[in-house]
């Protein structure tokens, strides 16, 4: 039996490929801060200013109660972030801060911030 040329060189390409190729694999999950979750100071970067009328909130979701408000001029000490729950194909970050001017902690939904918050993830 005689295989061709082309054939050979298309099976030893095909199995070169899937040596080669590395396995996907699920990167870690994201878990979302459920209401009453506290995180600690990772962020040891500056304070920063958030946007006017930012909520508080107990978790990384707006079911979550809210503590407090971030008004326009307030300055918080960032702490890490987070992400909230899927809303469909949509997904959004969420920053543990602390307001120094009312001593309140909570999490702000980053897109509602003018810096969007930290860069520091929280690791759960």
């Amino acid at each position: 039996m005689r295989i061709a040329k082309p054939r050979v060189l298309a099976a030893t390409l095909a199995v070169a490929a899937a040596v080669l190729t590395p396995a996907v694999t699920a990167g870690p999950a994201h878990a979302v801060a459920p209401c009453g979750k506290k995180a600690a100071d990772k962020d040891g970067s500056s304070w920063h200013a958030t946007a006017n009328g930012a909520n508080m909130r107990s978790g990384s979701s707006t079911g979550c109660s809210i503590n407090g408000l971030a008004a326009r001029g307030d300055v918080l000490d960032y702490h890490c972030y987070t992400w909230g729950p899927w809303q469909g194909e949509q997904r959004y970050a969420w920053t543990y801060a602390r307001n120094t001017r009312t001593g309140v902690e909570g999490w702000l939904r980053t897109d509602t911030m003018s810096d969007f918050g930290s860069d520091v993830y929280c690791g759960f």
